[in-house]
């Protein structure tokens, strides 16, 4: 398996807001105008991801609610990558419907629940 991109996501419940203010951070540019989804590049390349997820709480570290965010993995073999993943442990949450359609991606957990997505996409 070889992992062709890697940014992090947040879960939010104001993504204008929290992609904004990293972009602003990271002297990036926001992309996307999707209701539920942007990213953020810096010097072109996407370093962040954000996701609307309306009832997401703040975490209030270090106690109180955990701290929500995932990784997703952009492969280039999403078979591959696949058996690779179960073979070290993780569990399939939620397959794809079409493992040959130009993008897409499926959700795993790892060995302790917390949550990712195996991605990809033709280019």
């Amino acid at each position: 398996m070889r992992i062709t991109r890697q940014i992090v996501v947040f879960d939010t419940s104001d993504i204008d807001r929290e992609s904004a203010f990293w972009a602003d951070l990271m002297g990036g540019e926001v992309r996307g105008d999707e209701d539920a989804w942007r990213t953020v590049d810096v010097d072109g390349e996407p370093r962040l991801g954000f996701q609307l997820a309306p009832g997401h709480e703040r975490p209030a570290w270090p106690d109180g609610p955990q701290q929500q965010l995932h990784l997703d993995l952009y492969v280039d073999d999403i078979r591959e990558a696949h058996e690779h993943a179960i073979a070290v442990g993780a569990t399939l949450l939620r397959e794809a419907a079409d493992l040959d359609a130009a993008d897409g991606f499926q959700v795993y957990a790892d060995p302790s629940g917390h949550p990712f997505c195996l991605c990809w996409e033709l280019t």
